[in-house]
């Protein structure tokens, strides 16, 4: 059953929601050679709780960090470890927060030095794939408007999208209805409704979309070992369209990176 918020709860996750923005942000800066995912996760569990928050992975169903790390061909879910990332490495990093009730839960990928062209495309168009289907978040249509979008957009460049692994609803769990695959068919699942919040997380493949698990239990690889991009975002529908609750701005004030692409997405001026 999808759990509609009403606007003071959406403005309770858009304060979820922009700790995990700001806690990718300080994460963007010492994502760097040498560094490994483990020093990573302490700096995020430090600056979560510092903002008043907790974190939101941390022991859910049992998992036993504070973000999944996923290198090169991990998909989601990689625990993090001690080895340190290298030049050339990608990095999905996976954060989620519980504050006033109400889960934050979103994912960048980033570039650990000199990244070889292809992978720099796949990242770019897995990126772009999710402000495609956050374009078909909107009142009037239905989840496989959202997968059918991101699907077509992603298989007309030649990447695989991973089936088994979704989007989801949020708010005061980390997963509620509906699942929001990456694929699907027009008109097809649950229809939008006004109050409505949603992880929106296309994962997407160098090459084959199948992937494999680890015996660890929880870390997803791609079937063939070529790379995988994660990007998500959380997003609200208001006023029968999509509004963002995260963002990208804290990377890419750390990064460097000047972008407009939330624009369109934002009915609430940020709060900075």
């Amino acid at each position: 059953m999808i759990k509609v918020k009403t606007p003071e709860e959406i403005e309770l996750m858009r304060e979820s929601a922009l700790i995990v923005s700001k806690t990718l942000g300080m994460l963007a800066a010492e994502v760097k050679p040498g560094v490994s995912t483990l020093q990573l996760d302490a700096m995020a569990e430090t600056y979560i709780r510092d903002h008043g928050a907790v974190p939101g992975f941390l022991g859910l169903y049992d998992f036993p960090n504070s973000l999944c790390m996923s290198p090169n061909a991990q998909v989601v879910h990689g625990i993090p470890n001690t080895t340190p990332l290298t030049n050339g490495d990608i990095i999905s990093i996976d954060c989620g927060v519980l504050k006033n009730g109400f889960y934050g839960d979103h994912a960048y990928t980033f570039e650990v030095g000199e990244v070889a062209p292809q992978t720099k495309k796949l990242l770019e168009i897995t990126k772009q794939s999710l402000y495609v289907g956050i374009r078909e978040f909107k009142l009037g249509n239905r989840v496989g408007d959202v997968g059918y979008a991101i699907q077509k957009f992603t298989e007309d460049h030649g990447y695989g999208v991973v089936r088994e692994l979704v989007g989801h609803g949020l708010g005061q769990k980390m997963h509620e209805d509906p699942e929001m695959p990456n694929y699907g068919k027009r008109g097809r699942g649950k229809k939008f409704v006004e109050g409505m919040v949603v992880a929106i997380e296309p994962m997407t493949n160098l090459g084959t979309r199948r992937i494999k698990q680890l015996k660890d239990g929880w870390t997803i690889l791609t079937a063939d070992d070529k790379p995988s991009a994660h990007f998500e975002h959380n997003v609200a529908l208001v006023n029968g369209k999509p509004e963002l609750l995260s963002t990208f701005k804290y990377v890419y004030d750390a990064l460097g990176i000047e972008s407009d692409e939330e624009e369109e997405f934002r009915q609430t001026k940020l709060q900075l």
